[in-house]
């Protein structure tokens, strides 16, 4: 799974919408485009199919609600995108739960919500697997 294009692509370069009006910018952008995108809210299962301008602008401006309303700052610095030109996926962090998010953290928190052109994963499964898809502590030291 690791292998995956949108994993690949997630794991990838990223620059920080740093200002407001930057974040502005880009949901314009993406609002006006007629390109289709993956609209991967991670708390639920990834998305099977892109979506369409009007289901795209819907989501854009739920999760622009949240932003403004819980991140309350002169700076936005919660949003990043593959490239602020041309975006092909943009990884939102949730302003309550962003923990150590600039890759310094072994194990920085997923962003909450993920705008992309490629088919997302169900990232949280792949990179916290359920207790049934984890090998045992003690398999780990005792010989089999």
């Amino acid at each position: 799974m690791k292998n995956n294009p949108f994993y690949q692509k997630f794991k990838g370069r990223f620059s920080g919408v740093l200002r407001w009006e930057q974040l502005d910018q880009l949901w314009d952008s993406l609002a006006q485009t007629q390109v289709q995108w993956y609209l991967y809210d991670l708390s639920q299962a990834p998305p099977l199919q892109a979506q369409g301008q009007v289901s795209v602008k819907a989501f854009i401006n739920e999760i622009d609600k949240i932003l403004r309303s819980e991140h309350q700052e002169d700076y936005c610095g919660i949003v990043y995108v593959d490239s602020l030109s041309d975006p092909s996926m943009i990884k939102v962090f949730h302003p309550k739960r962003l923990g150590v998010v600039c890759g310094s953290s072994d194990n920085p928190p997923l962003p909450a919500w993920i705008i992309s052109l490629l088919p997302p994963i169900d990232l949280p499964e792949l990179i916290y697997p359920s207790p049934k898809q984890q090998k045992s502590v003690w398999r780990r030291w005792l010989p089999l």
